[in-house]
């Protein structure tokens, strides 16, 4: 079958997306941040620091991360600066994680004060989430930003409380707006939506679905490996896209045939101990792909209804890669439920503002031209979303 000249245009944009995507980091959702835990005392507090290997890199190799920890992550008796000793790094830790840990000596009984620089001089979007077990107050847990570094508490300020619910609400705002995976999933869904109706069953299948898997997460009830999930995350991008090259090119074999083997080379790969998915894993993928392409194909009038369900079942992944902030904070059991309910509030506020953004520009295209610059858009974008999801699946399984 001859390709069209939309289609070629279609795949020459996804391998450009491929190329300007190359920097990115395969983690696309996730913030940069670090984490840290104060166990005060009267003398003045224990502090251990956590922080992903990848935020080491942003500095040289040479670089002094115990003067560096020591100037940029303070404590504060009042206005006076809590003297520190030596921050160590702990040579056992989790993959994938650096972890230091000092003490610091405060003068007086004023109430004491974090403040935070951590990163601001290279990346003014990190958070740092820090944590504070206090004889007095318990265990309080607070997100601390380049534009509001400083936390101090005392007990009956208001302002030694945790982070708020709308505080939560905004972290959840940018953090799917940051998530660029996230995002390119809820487009490739919404490229082909063609009523309001469709979009809302759509965008209520997935909401409901990483709504589950956030709570299940964050409670503890469930945690999967977060690598398969990045890795699931990127093929769920891939195959919504796939399907919508596939449905707008007729219904051919050759994008249901390329996919499925693209997986089962995936899975003779990791017969050989290439990758982090198991060869049952890709075969797996495989066959759910094919299933999915033939339902598609022999389905009359409910192909929304399939799409929904597909729409419910990633999303079950995608609310796994949400949780992934909110598990490493480890709230208080009485922090829970603020917490969960206005970052998942956050994310839901964001997604509706791309579906409201993005939905009516496409059926703006639609009604121009008898359609003709939207099957060129849906096309070309669809390819490149594919890009993305292919490139993040390659990264996250081999890179």
């Amino acid at each position: 079958m001859k390709a069209s000249p939309t289609t070629v245009r279609g795949l020459a944009a996804g391998l450009l997306v491929i190329l300007l995507a190359w920097p990115m980091s395969a983690d696309a959702h996730t913030k940069s941040a670090s984490y840290s835990r104060f166990r005060m005392t009267d003398e003045g507090a224990q502090i251990q620091l956590r922080m992903p290997l990848l935020e080491l890199t942003r500095f040289p190799p040479e670089h002094d991360w115990s003067a560096y920890l020591a100037s940029h992550l303070r404590l504060y008796a009042g206005d006076e600066l809590c003297t520190p000793s030596a921050p160590v790094r702990v040579k056992e830790t989790a993959p994938g994680w650096a972890v230091f840990r000092w003490d610091v000596v405060c003068q007086g009984d004023e109430p004491r004060v974090i403040e935070s620089q951590i990163l601001s001089d290279v990346l003014s979007s990190h958070l740092h989430f820090a944590r504070v077990s206090d004889p007095e107050q318990g265990v309080l847990e607070r997100v601390l930003v380049a534009t509001a570094p400083r936390w101090s508490f005392a007990p009956g300020e208001e302002e030694s409380i945790g982070t708020s619910f709308s505080g939560y609400v905004t972290l959840g705002v940018e953090h799917i707006l940051a998530g660029w995976d996230h995002l390119a999933f809820v487009a490739a869904l919404l490229i082909l939506s063609q009523s309001l109706r469709e979009v809302a069953t759509l965008v209520t299948s997935f909401t409901v679905a990483h709504s589950i898997t956030l709570a299940l997460a964050v409670l503890g009830v469930l945690r999967p490996q977060a690598a398969a999930i990045e890795i699931l995350i990127g093929f769920s991008i891939a195959l919504v896209a796939a399907e919508n090259g596939w449905l707008l090119g007729g219904k051919g074999r050759s994008i249901p045939y390329a996919f499925g083997a693209a997986l089962l080379v995936a899975a003779v790969m990791a017969l050989a101990g290439s990758g982090v998915l198991s060869p049952l894993a890709w075969t797996g993928l495989a066959l759910f792909s094919a299933c999915h392409f033939g339902l598609l194909e022999n389905t009359s009038g409910n192909a929304g209804l399939l799409r929904a369900v597909v729409a419910f079942a990633f999303g079950l992944m995608h609310g796994f890669g949400f949780a992934g902030v909110l598990m490493e904070i480890e709230l208080p059991a009485s922090r829970i439920a603020p917490a969960l309910l206005g970052f998942n509030v956050g994310v839901e506020v964001g997604q509706l503002a791309v579906v409201l953004l993005l939905w009516p520009l496409l059926r703006a295209l639609a009604r121009f031209g008898d359609g003709r610059w939207y099957v060129r858009v849906a096309e070309t974008g669809s390819a490149a979303i594919l890009a993305l999801g292919l490139y993040w699946v390659v990264i996250r399984n081999w890179g």
